[in-house]
């Protein structure tokens, strides 16, 4: 046992299956605890069991699929100013512009949404735009660190094959780190997943996961708070666990 309080351990599979399945168990018994007795701290498993078969009976799947669409949305259209952004930024003109955006994701949601407002009349254009500008400003962060630690010599060799300097953006840059481009995508979509739920609440009448939460806190109805939660998080897992499995599968180079 002591080696298993050791940092650095290696541990085998089984092991490893075992310490999940302990965790797991004291999750589950954490749980038991705090919702028994009078005054409890989280729902019981049965409120949040109701829960989900009314979220089920009043249309979670649609709501799902519409915060769905929202975050697939915003993702595409962030992803590609991003992109722009990040692979002029090796063009000094341009390079001030790309630092300048990787510093606005210090700005609070507040501001952000107010001056949205003023350009935008449309409700559910501006939750897309919030979202597209959270997330741009971060993916642009880690784009722009993935720019700056390519080698000096991925450089020099593409030269040496009489690449000229655009060649050299494509082929280095824009081809060579697809693999790294989707990592960034992943790491990153947890943020607008995080925000979607208070994004949501600018339109109660788009519906949405958010919306669902919104209503659920009004009404201090817990247990269905804890299964809509429940399902964000499974539905946040999958996303991330479908983006790992394209990147290992199309780029599997990008394992070694």
């Amino acid at each position: 046992m002591k080696h298993l309080i050791k940092p650095f351990e290696e541990v085998g599979k089984n092991t490893f299956r075992m310490i999940i399945l302990f965790w797991v168990v004291s999750l589950f018994l954490f749980w038991f605890i705090g919702s028994s007795g009078e005054r409890h701290l989280f729902p019981s498993p049965q409120q949040v069991l109701t829960g989900f078969v009314e979220l089920y009976n009043e249309g979670l799947v649609v709501h799902i699929g519409s915060s769905l669409w929202l975050c697939f949305v915003a993702i595409l259209i962030a992803v590609i100013i991003s992109l722009i952004i990040s692979y002029l930024s090796t063009i000094p003109i341009v390079n001030p512009i790309a630092n300048a955006v990787s510093k606005l994701r210090y700005l609070p949601l507040t501001g952000i949404t107010f001056y949205l407002a003023i350009l935008i009349s449309d409700a559910r254009t501006m939750q897309i735009w919030v979202l597209v500008t959270f997330m741009s400003t971060y993916l642009t962060t880690s784009l722009l660190s993935m720019v700056s630690s390519i080698r000096k010599e991925e450089f020099d060799h593409a030269r040496s094959l009489q690449c000229n300097r655009w060649e050299v953006l494509w082929e280095v840059v824009v081809k060579g780190r697809i693999d790294h481009v989707i990592e960034v995508i992943r790491q990153n979509l947890a943020i607008v997943w995080m925000m979607l739920v208070t994004v949501e609440s600018i339109l109660v009448a788009a519906g949405g996961l958010g919306f669902l939460i919104k209503n659920s806190d009004k009404f201090m109805n817990h247990g269905r708070i804890i299964a809509l939660q429940i399902v964000i998080l499974g539905l946040g897992l999958s996303i991330d666990f479908v983006l790992n499995f394209i990147r290992k599968t199309f780029f599997r180079y990008s394992k070694l």
